[in-house]
């Protein structure tokens, strides 16, 4: 019998994670309110809001469960709905299955921290965000920590990869983060998130021991200022303006991935230099002639 894995918020990160999850010999469900883009995926489709608890009896048993929802929109009850609400009614449905799943995964974000102030932080670091964002994410994280059901949660950085060139195209505008105060910036390659998704999936079905909470950031925080000129070097770009904040929500911390890489997981990208190097080829950034 094939191992299930059901993935709740099957976008981006959701539908390669299932097709890399295929090629081992899984079975994959991917739940999404618009399932289009799960075609020719060999991902099994439901369409469902989870956010609806008159449905969730359709969801199917499984193995490995990963919650990787993404909230409608940048607001309060958005963010409600899609996290605490959205986990909690999952949870409370999946513990009275005759056959509950062995590992429920819930993909978490560095926003919980509140630290701006360049600290390291890890998994043990104190969390008390002050944002909407934050404060909904936490509460989702711990009722998943708190129930009864085995649960990691995994917190990734800011996410770039394909699609997700937004500091690129400043860059190439001519535009950068000051140097001074350095603002320090934590980032993870999309095919790195589906790798750490991978592994702990992989772990758990082995029954080896997960710890409950994993931070998911590459192995070397940088300044912004010091990204944003290295990518202006490879794109023969002179940056001609500062911008005061570049980040919609201003933070500054170091991300230590220690634990992660002690559980056996080596980066694909292990920092910005060699995921951004890809993005910038894959991307079409680059001239003909650095291409080649």
């Amino acid at each position: 019998m094939k191992n299930t894995t059901l993935i709740i918020g099957c976008g981006d990160i959701g539908i390669q994670l299932g097709k890399r999850l295929i090629d081992v010999g899984q079975r994959v469900v991917g739940v999404r309110r618009n399932i289009a883009p799960l075609a020719e995926t060999g991902i099994e489709a439901l369409a469902l809001d989870v956010t609806d608890p008159a449905v969730l009896s359709r969801l199917p048993d499984a193995e490995t469960i990963v919650y990787i929802l993404s909230a409608a929109r940048f607001d309060e009850n958005a963010y409600a709905d899609a996290y605490p609400k959205g986990l909690k009614a999952v949870l409370g449905e999946l513990e009275t299955r005759a056959t509950p799943p062995k590992r429920v995964f819930f993909v978490s974000s560095t926003g919980v921290y509140a630290q701006q102030a360049g600290e390291v932080v890890d998994e043990t670091s104190e969390t008390e965000p002050t944002g909407f964002s934050g404060l909904l994410m936490r509460e989702a994280e711990q009722a998943l920590l708190d129930h009864p059901l085995p649960g990691t949660v995994v917190r990734f950085s800011g996410i770039y990869g394909p699609g997700r060139d937004r500091l690129i195209r400043q860059v190439k505008e001519g535009r950068v983060a000051a140097a001074n105060p350095p603002m320090y910036s934590n980032r993870i390659h999309r095919d790195d998130c589906v790798g750490v998704l991978a592994h702990l999936i992989a772990l758990a079905l082995d029954n080896q021991p997960l710890e409950s909470l994993y931070l998911a950031s590459d192995c070397e925080p940088t300044p912004l200022h010091e990204v944003m000129t290295w990518m202006a070097g490879k794109l023969k770009v002179e940056l001609t303006e500062t911008i005061q904040s570049p980040l919609r929500r201003r933070a500054s911390k170091r991300c230590d991935n220690t634990r992660l890489r002690d559980s056996g997981y080596r980066f694909q990208y292990p920092t910005f230099r060699e995921g951004y190097e890809d993005v910038l080829k894959q991307g079409g950034f680059l001239s003909a002639t650095e291409n080649a």
